[in-house]
């Protein structure tokens, strides 16, 4: 790193520290610490998912334990309460931490636990509440749906003005895109349809596109309290299809399926 003013080597101005550990907030702090977690968790027999890095799986006989990584905030997961309170207790030896209970919020995620019903609740009302107010939406009516019936998108809409042009360029448009995607993920999969089709007029963008990501905040607003619920039952996959076919205006093709 380059020398700190007021420790600068008379005479070696040009020369650069060698760190013997990493420091906080410098770029190659995560990664030292990501390689120190994944070399001690290893050691606990623990084994990193292949599809997602910051995820660890552990099995002990019928006992299963996960590890939910993100920068230094962990949640652990498993159906024995001996075997968690083992893993907490041999990490607080390997780690300066802090033991926060039962989890009830993280990365802006609330969530919700009913033991005598087996259900979690998942949900982003918080984080919803200060999209809303960043995009002045706080006190607009509120939507029934994400997406108006019969509305439709095309790039024909985009602006044809310099004029028009200008104006648009002061909307954030994709800013918006990007905090409803977050809103998307992990507890709101009901709007990523209406999130997919105002995504594809991100360059083009222009009234009645801005008016339909419009409409997914205002339905977001009125249904901030909802949560994404997991029960105890069979996990069941149900799909289903755009009867329609060949209303999407710049791509029609009456062999698409589902």
């Amino acid at each position: 790193m380059d020398q700190s003013k007021g420790f600068t080597a008379v005479g070696e101005e040009q020369k650069v520290y060698h760190l013997q550990k990493s420091i906080y907030s410098l770029k190659q702090a995560s990664q030292s610490w990501n390689t120190r977690f994944d070399q001690v968790i290893r050691g606990y027999d623990f084994i990193k998912n292949d599809y997602d890095p910051c995820i660890y799986q552990k099995i002990s006989g019928s006992s299963i334990a996960y590890f939910v990584l993100y920068v230094y905030d962990i949640l652990l997961i498993g159906n024995d309460v001996k075997m968690l309170g083992d893993i907490k207790a041999w990490l607080s030896t390997q780690f300066s931490m802090k033991d926060m209970g039962d989890a009830s919020y993280i990365l802006g995620i609330k969530i919700y636990r009913d033991r005598s019903r087996r259900m979690l609740g998942l949900t982003k009302s918080s984080y919803i509440e200060k999209v809303l107010k960043r995009f002045k939406m706080e006190h607009l009516k509120r939507e029934l749906l994400p997406m108006r019936h019969g509305i439709k998108l095309s790039k024909k809409q985009s602006p044809k003005t310099d004029e028009e042009l200008k104006r648009m360029s002061s909307i954030l448009y994709v800013s918006a895109l990007g905090s409803i995607q977050y809103v998307v993920q992990c507890t709101r999969p009901d709007v990523a349809y209406a999130l997919s089709v105002t995504s594809r007029y991100q360059a083009c963008t222009w009234k009645a596109h801005w008016g339909a990501v419009k409409s997914i905040l205002k339905y977001l607003k009125r249904t901030k309290d909802m949560f994404l619920i997991y029960g105890s039952g069979e996990l069941i996959l149900e799909s289903y299809s755009d009867s329609s076919s060949s209303r999407t205006m710049m791509m029609q093709n009456p062999n698409r399926v589902l």
